[in-house]
């Protein structure tokens, strides 16, 4: 193959869905990269691919990164893979990719599973427009601080979640977002035991609680984004005016959004018309 890093997405559960091309790839790639040898090795052994791995996670990534390119630099293919998934989704690589890319050398997308996408697309909510948020933070207070500056985004948000903490974390949007918000928790996606559970987030964090089953396995939370009502643009154009005098368009708009619960697109678009006729 030729020398590019290759970064590759491997099954988030079913086998199956390891594509052709990734097979090909890996098979012939001169080094994998993965973020723990073992489980990536349980993989190759199912798939029947032999090839040359190594590790690469958060702790030793920096480290790892000039041995990489001159590997690269002596004409080598790598592959990049996750434990599942695709990598750099909530996965260490960001900064092996950065730093292949300003060396000049290739790097290559090998599509396939992305549990936060499989999710959308069975979630039935809103997929034109989504954020994925990745993992929130651990600490209750932390978590819910961090919810709160989401409570007004509009798009369809994705999370990710530990199963030991998706009982208080429902409650947490519950109680951020708004008890009869509609969310998916998508549980052991393309697994043998897949659940799909659909309903307010007040009636999922009960469920989450009472239910050990639900509390098990890899998790993937959809939430419905905020339904704004439409604001009196009199109203906004006052608050932006106030708070341009003192603030930056950006910040200026994202205040007046948050205080008259306007999108925030509309506050910003309208913050750039005042200014420029200021």
């Amino acid at each position: 193959m030729p020398a590019a890093l290759y970064v590759v997405a491997t099954p988030i559960g079913n086998l199956a869905d390891l594509a052709p091309r990734a097979r090909d790839v890996l098979a012939g790639a001169a080094l994998v990269l993965a973020e723990d040898t073992r489980h990536t090795g349980q993989l190759f052994a199912a798939c029947g691919i032999t090839a040359s791995l190594a590790s690469l996670h958060e702790h030793n990534e920096a480290q790892r990164i000039p041995q990489i390119l001159e590997r690269l630099r002596r004409g080598e293919a790598i592959a990049l893979v996750s434990d599942a998934g695709t990598p750099l989704v909530s996965d260490p690589g960001y900064r092996l990719v950065h730093e292949v890319a300003a060396a000049g050398f290739a790097v290559r997308p090998v599509p396939g599973a992305c549990a936060a996408i499989a999710a959308l697309s069975v979630a039935g909510l809103p997929s034109d427009r989504f954020s994925f948020e990745g993992f929130l933070p651990a600490r209750a207070a932390a978590r819910s601080a961090r919810l709160a500056e989401l409570a007004t985004a509009s798009a369809t948000l994705i999370f990710y979640e530990a199963p030991h903490r998706l009982a208080e974390t429902l409650a947490d949007m519950a109680a951020q977002f708004g008890a009869a918000r509609t969310a998916v928790v998508a549980r052991e996606l393309t697994k043998l035991f897949e659940s799909l559970y659909r309903d307010t987030l007040e009636n999922l964090a009960q469920r989450a609680a009472q239910d050990a089953d639900m509390q098990r396995g890899e998790i993937v939370i959809v939430v419905a984004g905020a339904q704004v009502a439409p604001s009196d643009e009199g109203e906004v154009r006052r608050v932006l005016e106030v708070l341009l005098a003192q603030l930056p368009v950006r910040q200026a708009a994202d205040l007046a959004a948050q205080i008259t619960r306007t999108a925030p697109n509309a506050a910003y678009r309208l913050a750039l018309e005042l200014k420029r006729g200021a």
